[in-house]
């Protein structure tokens, strides 16, 4: 079985190293590249770089690391924020970006390496308090209520961070026609991450006092 490749982006020298050491002692794990900054990661992307997951830090001395999601998303990357912001606003920023998880450099290697594995079963790695922090909305028109009872129950395993496999296993249903259910979930909501999906069924279940 090929290893999984990540790619870190981190401008502070020892969290890069130790990650990187973390990392490449675990069996599974290879580590593409470790760069400093934009530039080293944009010119390793021009050389033809690759990798699976993308471990990205957003305060970088020449810009936002998240300025760089889309385009790695667009390589088919999973993306991973690891950072010491947890303002709301800077999470919904992430989110919006389409990141597959956010968490902060308080975070132990086990966590990180429990990210990598869930982002890579297409699941969002979002510790419960991040999702917490993002799950304040107001009253108003339920959006939940466009969905059928169906796109209902996949909605709220998909806000308990199930990946698509192990929703369909709860629910006897192909991994396909789960991911068909989440894009029809996603299209009637306006949303275009699945992460968008939990915080909305986090916000429901905090208005009717069952979180």
């Amino acid at each position: 079985m090929k290893p999984i490749r990540v790619l870190i982006l981190d401008d502070h020298p020892l969290l890069r190293l130790g990650l990187k050491r973390a990392l490449e002692h675990e069996e599974g794990l290879a580590v593409a590249a470790d760069c400093a900054d934009l530039a080293s990661l944009k010119a390793w992307l021009a050389g033809g770089g690759e990798a699976d997951v993308a471990i990205v830090d957003r305060g970088l001395p020449d810009g936002d690391g998240l300025d760089m999601v889309p385009e790695l998303k667009a390589r088919g990357m999973k993306v991973i924020i690891l950072t010491v912001e947890d303002a709301d606003e800077e999470i919904r920023a992430a989110i919006d970006t389409g990141v597959d998880g956010y968490l902060l450099k308080s975070s132990d290697t086990d966590q990180i390496l429990h990210a990598i594995g869930i982002v890579m079963q297409d699941a969002g790695a979002f510790p419960t308090h991040v999702l917490q922090k993002i799950a304040r909305g107001d009253g108003g028109t339920d959006p939940l209520s466009k969905l059928s009872q169906r796109e209902l129950e996949i909605a709220e395993l998909v806000a308990q961070g199930y990946s698509n496999k192990v929703i369909g296993g709860k629910l006897n249903l192909s991994d396909n026609t789960v991911r068909n259910h989440l894009a029809n979930i996603m299209q009637k909501l306006g949303f275009h991450n699945r992460v968008q999906v939990a915080t909305l069924v986090l916000q429901h279940l905090k208005r009717h006092k069952r979180l």
